[in-house]
């Protein structure tokens, strides 16, 4: 059996979608063995401007060839992106027109990845297995200007419709995504296998020696953009933690310069680039809290942020300003200390009200372990996808 696997991001790249993309792959090549293998069409790392690494654009493993295409340079913005994803698009359909597949599987978040999969599923007649991790039309209603989003929402509701319908099954890594998915598609076929813990946090020791006298290091590590919203609650809360807290914002994503600019002054605010993993580990070590925030869209009721995995398996205090089902996925979690997005006095009680240590989670990090759940994704798209 052979499968096409379809991600826009992919190791060595930073973001939730190559992480999972890559563990994904790697689960499904194990599973096929010697029998099968999975070839990835992706790109090559694009996700920050200011983290740039290159890659082969063609690599080989055992079961796993993987297909890297470079990408006009471009920003965070709209138009840039959509030019970025027209110049992947064409690349995939250039190279899928000869080849031989059984399957087609995406991961895929911003729907366009899914409707190119799609594209390729109905022109070869095979199975489409889609992996979605957000839901595209909330996010263009929440953040797209009015007048753009009256223009666009249309046509991505039918680009939607079309991808829905054509997938042979679809696994919803947020079970905040089912009311929806449930109301618009109901007679599609659903799995809910969410993100998890990546092998480099097992086994390491995150615990801080912190010296008498020094502030509280807060990290947030991760995007800046809309959908998080941390100019809209960093400037408050920092400016009122000022002589106890300090603030490191560790990332990059199309809201930093609304961050950089609402921080000037502050000299507890701290931002840096992103960076990879290895590095990532020990500035997680450095930090006392851990800090998670979305905007208050209505969109981002639904989703579950990928970070909070990580943030467990860290087993430090977490600040989350964060509501409907990410909120209520965090209350099984000790240590958590909650409060409404963009509301900084509440932030601020939330934030006093949470000391410093090391927290046991012991059984949920075993739980949501990443490999395990690859496992469980690879086998579910095995089992729908496989030629009868």
């Amino acid at each position: 059996m052979r499968i096409l696997l379809l991600s826009f991001y992919f190791e060595p790249d930073l973001c939730a979608g190559s992480f999972r993309a890559t563990a994904l792959a790697r689960a499904l090549a194990a599973r096929l063995g010697a029998g099968g293998g999975v070839q990835v069409l992706t790109t090559q790392p694009n996700r920050y401007r200011s983290y740039s690494r290159s890659a082969d654009p063609v690599q080989s493993q055992p079961g796993l060839d993987i297909r890297r295409f470079a990408l006009p340079s471009h920003r965070s913005g709209f138009v840039d992106q959509s030019r970025a994803f027209a110049s992947y698009a064409r690349q995939v359909l250039r190279h899928v027109r000869i080849a031989h597949y059984d399957c087609v599987v995406a991961t895929s978040s911003r729907l366009m990845t899914a409707f190119l999969a799609a594209l390729v599923a109905r022109r070869k007649n095979l199975p489409l297995y889609l992996d979605l991790r957000d839901i595209f039309v909330d996010i263009v209603e929440d953040i797209l200007p009015a007048a753009q989003a009256i223009f666009l929402l249309p046509w991505f509701r039918l680009i939607e419709r079309y991808t829905v319908h054509t997938a042979t099954r679809i696994n919803l890594v947020s079970e905040g995504f089912r009311p929806y998915f449930d109301e618009h598609y109901p007679g599609k076929s659903y799995s809910y296998v969410p993100n998890g813990i990546d092998e480099e946090f097992y086994g390491v020791d995150f615990d801080r020696r912190q010296q008498g006298g020094q502030r509280l290091i807060v990290l947030y590590p991760g995007n800046l953009g809309e959908g998080q919203g941390l100019h809209r609650i960093v400037p408050g809360l920092a400016a009122a933690m000022q002589h106890t807290h300090e603030f490191w914002i560790v990332g990059d994503g199309g809201a930093r310069a609304k961050l950089a600019s609402a921080t000037q002054g502050l000299d507890n605010v701290k931002l840096m680039p992103p960076v990879g993993r290895a590095e990532l580990l020990e500035i997680y070590r450095a930090c006392d809290i851990l800090f998670l925030h979305l905007n208050d869209y209505p969109a981002c009721r639904r989703v579950l942020p990928s970070k909070l995995f990580e943030f467990a398996a860290v087993g430090k205090p977490v600040l989350a300003g964060v509501s409907g089902h990410a909120a209520a996925f965090l209350q099984r979690l000790p240590g958590v200390a909650l409060f409404p997005p963009c509301d900084v006095p509440a932030a601020v009680a939330a934030l006093r009200g949470l000391g410093a240590g090391s927290i046991d989670r012991t059984e949920f990090v075993t739980a949501y372990r990443r490999a395990r759940l690859m496992q469980e994704l690879s086998a579910d798209i095995l089992s729908h996808c496989a030629p009868k």
